[in-house]
């Protein structure tokens, strides 16, 4: 279904609200899931709206008050108190640049959270005030390391930014064959996974969305794949949290910043920024195939598309979900 951005991060809004959050917060978490759609990673669009829905208003859930609980002029660990890693790591890497921006570099880490989302969104906002990021999220261990089928990592994501005279280069991935909102989003739309991505419970290969959910996603790159996932896991440990976060809580997200005018003046480093990617961009091309592109390129280029057309587009199935919470929600 094709909505208007207004519409689109109306109902978003309107989804988070119901879900238990305040008009702010609504508003905070708005900014990142509307970022994804724009950007074409629909999964963690308004689908990933849906299952916050889903996750806030089982029996039983509960969320404190987000606080920084230690902190030195360099550094910082910020209590998520469960809620969602939009509104923590927000906050952190709030921290972080300041931190960063004053005293040339930052450690800080937030704990006790969940879906901290596109790590590449923070990544942009320390680039666009001229640090060099590097950011590490650890999840629930419902990734199979390289040999095995049993989950023992996440989908651990991890970023890296650098700020230059044009656009930030910022370099975000995930250790995993596929996201695990992949795999909800496949489920939800009934379509089946990529063969190789995924394995059931019995440690057989499966293309069962469900089936996998049970048991475990295949690792992303081999065994060097494996091996940063396991990096990931253990940097996000740093947050004082476990190494395999279970039920997909307690996650840790660290964040290190810093000016690189610590090293060398900063406008002489955005410029060999600027240069370098234009030789990447400058590469000849394979036969047949398109330009040479630096990370983020696509993400920058289809924001932008999105927003001058001024349309995205999210499964059917999903849009009338969401508008059926709001309107629940309205009558409340």
């Amino acid at each position: 279904m094709r909505l208007s951005v207004r519409e689109a991060r109306s109902l978003a809004e309107q989804t988070f609200v119901a879900a238990g959050h305040t008009v702010n917060e609504a508003a905070l978490i708005a900014d990142h899931v509307m970022d994804c759609e724009l950007r074409g990673l629909s999964y963690g669009g308004l689908p990933r709206a849906l299952s916050v829905f889903e996750r806030m208003t089982k029996p039983g859930y509960q969320r404190g008050e987000i606080k920084v609980i230690h902190e030195t002029p360099l550094s910082a660990l910020v209590d998520g108190a469960n809620n969602i890693g939009y509104l923590v790591a927000f906050r952190a890497a709030e921290i972080a640049i300041e931190k960063a921006s004053s005293k040339g570099i930052a450690v800080v880490g937030a704990r006790d959270t969940w879906h901290t989302g596109m790590l590449s969104f923070y990544a942009e906002k320390a680039a666009r005030h001229g640090l060099v990021s590097m950011i590490a999220s650890n999840a629930s261990p419902n990734v199979a390391p390289h040999g095995g089928v049993e989950g023992r990592f996440g989908t651990n994501p991890i970023a890296f930014g650098f700020p230059s005279e044009n656009d930030p280069v910022i370099w975000d991935i995930g250790t995993a064959a596929m996201m695990h909102g992949e795999v909800v989003l496949a489920g939800r739309l009934g379509k089946e996974l990529p063969p190789g991505s995924a394995f059931d419970a019995q440690g057989n290969p499966t293309v069962d969305p469900a089936k996998a959910l049970e048991g475990a996603i295949a690792a992303w790159g081999g065994h060097k794949g494996s091996g940063l996932a396991i990096v990931v896991q253990l940097l996000g440990a740093m947050c004082a949290v476990s190494p395999m976060p279970k039920d997909m809580f307690g996650y840790g997200c660290l964040f290190v910043m810093m000016r690189p005018d610590l090293l060398m003046p900063a406008a002489d480093y955005a410029k060999s920024v600027s240069e370098y990617s234009a030789a990447i961009r400058s590469t000849r091309p394979i036969p047949g195939g398109g330009p040479v592109r630096m990370p983020y390129d696509r993400s920058i280029a289809e924001r932008r598309r999105r927003l001058t057309e001024d349309v995205v587009e999210v499964p059917d199935l999903v849009v009338e979900r969401l508008r059926q919470i709001a309107a629940a929600n309205s009558l409340n």
